[in-house]
């Protein structure tokens, strides 16, 4: 067995080359790291141009524990979904996720770390637009109500709102100007747009 054959990757070796592999694989892509997704935490959400994928991370030293869980909130928020392994995981974990995960396994040649997609993902059937709507902040929702020539119902629920979208706009125009808003979104201006909004 070669030396690198033994080599452990850990959750922070993972990230770095996953990023890169993904922007070859996807272009123009924004990429949120450890973002609530239901009752999980997301390693990755990737949003494209027209559709977001969500990334798990299991190293070689991680295990199963939480996977059903995760598997399970993922498949609610996400157009596609991978898991992303250390090369030890490589001979089981197709028993551990949905046949329409995609799996992607990292490992050492030549001293660097490399990315090899052994299963490509399929689109996710139970992907449900009423969770994937609530990645939106109410800001961003207001943005697409006003760019749509909607009301913007200020007086009512985020909730309502959202749904208001799914039942006014076409899926497909609705899903893409969502990942217009996420590309744009900047964390560092979240306190002061929500209070703006707040008070209009």
């Amino acid at each position: 067995m070669y030396e690198e054959d033994k080599i452990r990757l850990y959750d922070e070796d993972i990230r770095d080359p996953l990023f890169d592999y993904l922007e070859s694989m996807y272009g123009k892509i924004r990429v949120f790291e450890e973002k609530i997704i239901g009752k999980s935490r997301a390693d990755f959400i990737v949003v494209c141009e027209d559709k977001i994928l969500g990334i798990e991370i299991k190293s070689d030293v991680d295990t199963y524990e939480r996977l059903k869980t995760q598997v399970k909130n993922y498949n609610k928020y996400c157009d596609y979904n991978y898991i992303a392994i250390g090369k030890s995981h490589a001979l089981h974990v197709d028993k551990h996720i949905p046949k329409e995960w995609g799996i992607l396994v990292l490992s050492v040649h030549q001293g660097a770390i490399c990315v090899e997609e052994k299963r490509p993902a399929q689109v996710n059937p139970k992907m449900k637009k009423e969770h994937q709507i609530t990645m939106m902040w109410r800001p961003e929702i207001q943005r697409i109500l006003k760019r749509n020539h909607l009301p913007e119902y200020k007086q009512k629920s985020k909730k309502f709102v959202q749904q208001k979208l799914l039942e006014k706009m076409q899926w497909n125009c609705l899903k893409q100007q969502m990942c217009e808003e996420l590309f744009e979104r900047d964390y560092t201006l979240w306190e002061a747009e929500l209070e703006q909004y707040k008070r209009k």
